[in-house]
């Protein structure tokens, strides 16, 4: 822990550990270099079965083969989106464009030809990379679709046809470019909790440090074995869990298919010692793991983030996979990661606060009113800066000033508060505060109440237009047994917690939740959707 002693809700940037000046390409270079013949992928296929393996120098090796073929067919600074699954190509697309100087723009392989389209032309994408099927979901149909008209896409090719993978364009061999570690490696489109997906632009510089600060607080090192289960068209799975990996010279074990109890088995048969998942993953390892114990003893950290971490699940990981457990905030306009637990942390810290922030990361609490700093324990937009934050959003000037200030500080639009040794504890977005008849409400409050119900599951709280108060409290409500909810007794519950105006007005069960790709709850469309009647619910 960061031992300091705050009067204000300002947390200056920790430099115990330096900014790196490296791009993503030069550390696969450097690592490879330092520990050629060590284990760094290894491949579980859709099946669950392990496949292909690669140690540092043969994954150097084949990444600036591919990158030479690029280069012959893109110039530096143009955009490629990748749309696929978890593979171990994915990987080598990613190491190879950032050697060759290319933007790598990702994608949701559950993408359907509209939302596609959308990333194809906003990022102005030169190609597209993808596979012929996922999931049953017809990409190579799909990608041609979005592609058509589009004058900017010279290439659609299947990432598994090696041939067409590595094309040598007309010009032939090209020498790789210089990459600077300031330049654009990346496109992420946000997560559309609350919107439209914009493009932040992420810096090499960015996504290393970001990753090395991550996998520093994790504890790892180079003889970990990391289960890297994240879709990797998010910076979790892209960022922090493959570029962390490479920091510290460790083996990835790239999951395909996210199945919990393959995931379980790994870290049995692979004696993995870190794992990563948001909420909903690591509720799932946890039934896989009580429905058929495994031997997970090398098992030392299990980190989430991503959505609210309730405090009884983190209890229960503890008990149940008998490690610690580490939450974690951030945003993709961040690299992501910005605020941390570290390993010696307490159990309330852990259960209540989403940490300190990270090395090297400035973080403030300031006012939604007035964008002045707040007071310790006061609720406002929480607020970074440093060498994290985003280039920007792409080709969208308007967005980035509304998020980047002009003192440089990137507004989450997440509101939280901190306290006197800088731990940030999340309340909501300042988007989702609920006004009830003039007066503010979290829900991310009276979420965690709910969640420490027996009954519930999953949890979404969102305000619903109402003529008399302006907006009231609903609460969206998944049970454990998929049984109809207990208003009565939920209301009980939350009155036991909170006072009365916090206490939700309307209940809805739902079976599912819609989410973002990154596995966060769209409330806007919980929303929209009771409003369109979809939903089953109403008052108690």
């Amino acid at each position: 822990m960061y031992e300091v002693a705050l009067t204000e809700a300002h947390f200056p940037a920790q430099k115990d550990i330096d900014v790196r000046e490296i791009t993503v390409g030069g550390l696969l270079r450097k690592m490879a270099a330092h520990r050629p013949h060590a284990e760094a992928l290894v491949e579980v296929r859709q099946s669950g079965e392990i496949g292909r393996r690669w140690s540092y120098g043969a994954l150097l090796a084949d990444s600036e083969r591919l990158a030479g073929a690029l280069a012959t067919r893109f110039r530096p600074g143009e955009r490629v989106v990748v749309w696929a699954p978890n593979s171990p190509e994915w990987v080598l697309m990613e190491y190879a464009c950032a050697l060759a100087g290319l933007v790598l723009v990702t994608a949701n392989p559950a993408y359907q030809v509209r939302e596609l389209r959308y990333v194809l032309e906003q990022s102005g994408a030169a190609a597209l990379f993808l596979v012929e099927e996922y999931r049953s979901n017809p990409m190579a149909e799909i990608g041609a679709a979005a592609a058509e008209g589009l004058n900017a896409v010279r290439e659609v090719v299947d990432m598994n046809d090696a041939a067409a993978l590595h094309a040598v364009g007309g010009e032939g061999a090209q020498v790789l470019p210089d990459v600077s570690p300031g330049d654009a490696a990346q496109i992420q489109y946000t997560s559309g909790t609350t919107g439209f997906p914009k493009g932040a632009l992420l810096s090499h510089r960015g996504l290393v440090n970001n990753a090395r600060y991550y996998a520093g607080r994790c504890g790892v090192t180079e003889r970990t074995t990391w289960i890297n289960p994240m879709p990797m068209f998010h910076t979790s799975g892209c960022g922090m869990l493959t570029l962390g990996s490479l920091q510290a010279g460790c083996r990835m074990v790239l999951v395909s298919l996210f199945d919990p109890h393959v995931i379980v088995g790994l870290i049995e048969s692979e004696k993995a010692n870190v794992a990563l998942g948001v909420p909903t993953m690591i509720l799932a390892l946890l039934d896989a793991q009580e429905a058929r114990p495994r031997d997970i003893s090398t098992l030392e950290l299990v980190s989430s983030g991503g959505a609210m971490v309730a405090p009884e699940l983190v209890r229960r990981a503890r008990r149940i996979f008998g490690c610690a457990f580490s939450t974690l905030y951030g945003q993709t306009e961040h690299s992501p990661v910005i605020t941390q637990h570290h390993s010696d942390d307490s159990i309330d810290d852990i259960c209540n606060t989403v940490g300190q922030p990270s090395p090297q990361t400035e973080v403030s609490i300031r006012r939604v009113a007035d964008n002045r700093t707040a007071a310790i324990d006061e609720i406002g937009e929480i607020c970074a800066r440093g060498p994290c934050v985003m280039l920007g959003y792409h080709d969208n000037d308007t967005a980035t000033a509304e998020a980047i200030d002009a003192d440089g500080w990137l507004h989450t639009g997440d509101l939280g508060r901190m306290d006197a040794r800088g731990y940030v504890t999340i309340t909501g977005r300042v988007k989702e505060m609920i006004i009830r008849g003039g007066e503010n409400h979290f829900p991310a409050e009276i979420e965690n109440v709910l969640l420490e119900h027996a009954s519930v599951a999953e949890v979404a709280v969102v305000g619903l237009p109402d003529e008399t108060w302006g907006e009231v409290i609903a609460a969206f409500v998944r049970t454990d047994d998929g049984r109809e909810i207990d208003k009565d007794a939920l209301h009980a519950h939350c009155r036991a917690s909170l006072s009365p105006q916090k206490t939700p007005a309307v209940w809805c069960r739902v079976d599912a939740f819609p989410m973002t790709g990154s596995g966060k709850i769209q409330k806007f469309m919980l929303r929209d959707g009771y409003l369109e009647g979809q939903y089953r619910g109403g008052p108690r």
